[in-house]
This record gives structure tokens, C-alpha cells and sequence, in this order.
């Protein structure tokens, strides 16, 4: 059983995720985004984040956790990142943790987490000896992006830098 609920789920700020994109020099293995919005694509989306429709995400997974197997930080986000996105991320999480062990993924910042011990540590132990003696992975955090979108495109809609194809009228009132 994976460690991670809605409740636990890491977040990121849009300030934290600006900071880290303008900061990098070239793209690489250090952050992906990816945008889970469907229909409501249009009008902008983060420069150089993946575009995996939710009712597409299912199929396109597997996919997804080959391209950003050994990148460190994988943010998810839809418009307002109050259900696509942590739905994503979630099952994001729970594959990767069924394929590589539970040590592939950056535990959440959670007293609560740390300090919990039960049976299933101890078998989630085992199955990560196991891993280790296959492949194991960078430790990744897989996040959410607070506000979605939609308070991305406040801060960083007109910033040709971090968005691309922006349309402003379509989110006035969103």
C-alpha cells in the first residue's frame, strides 16, 4: 500500500516551480511538468511540460514512467489542481512504486509518515532489497502544483519565458 494520499500529497508552489524552470540552463533529467488538463489545454500550458489528457492517462502511463524514470521531480497539474492532477499523481506514484519498490519515490513530508511502523514496512523492506538488486531508480518527488493552471497563468501568462501559446481572454474568468 502506498504512502501517499490526497492528504499527504506534496505540493509546489508556482513561485518554487518558476524559480526552478527559469534556473535551468538546458532541459534535463531535474523537473518535469506534466499537464493533465483535457479540452481546457487551450490557451497555454507551462513551456516544455508533457500534455497527457486525464481521460488519456491511463494508456499513456506506462509511457510516462519510461520518459521520466530518472528524472528527480515530476510536478502534475490540470486547471485548478483540485482533482486531475492529484488523481495523476497518485497513480503516477503507485505505479512507480509497484515497479520499482517503494524507495522510488521521495517520501512526503509528513511527521506522521516517518514515524509510522507496521508490518507492511517491513515487507515494503523486502520488496526494496529486491529492487535494488534490479535497478533502482532516483528517488523521485512527484508533487502537485498549487492552484493548477489557473494561478500559474496569474503569475506567468504573459511570460513568453515559462508559457507558451497563452490566450488571455480565455482565462479572465476562469
Amino acid at each position: 500500500m502506498s504512502r501517499f494520499t490526497i492528504a499527504n500529497l506534496p505540493r509546489m508552489e508556482v513561485a518554487a516551480l518558476s524559480e526552478q524552470l527559469r534556473t535551468l540552463q538546458a532541459p534535463d533529467n531535474s523537473i518535469a511538468v506534466v499537464d493533465v488538463r483535457d479540452g481546457d489545454h487551450i490557451g497555454g500550458h507551462i513551456k516544455g511540460s508533457k500534455w497527457v489528457p486525464s481521460h488519456q492517462f491511463d494508456a499513456q502511463l506506462p509511457t510516462l514512467l519510461r520518459q521520466l524514470e530518472n528524472t528527480q521531480t515530476v510536478v502534475f497539474h490540470c486547471a485548478l489542481s483540485k482533482q486531475r492532477g492529484p488523481s495523476a499523481a497518485l497513480q503516477y506514484i503507485r505505479a512507480r512504486e509497484a515497479e520499482h519498490g517503494a524507495a522510488s519515490i521521495a517520501a512526503p513530508d509528513s511527521a506522521n509518515m516517518s514515524a509510522r511502523t507496521d508490518s507492511n514496512d517491513q515487507r515494503t523492506s523486502e520488496l526494496e532489497g529486491e529492487a535494488h538488486q534490479k535497478y533502482t531508480p532516483v528517488a523521485q518527488k512527484v508533487c502537485v502544483l498549487r492552484g493548477g493552471f489557473s494561478k500559474w497563468q496569474e503569475a506567468h501568462g504573459t511570460d513568453e519565458r515559462l508559457t507558451e501559446a497563452y490566450v488571455k481572454d480565455l482565462w479572465e474568468d476562469y
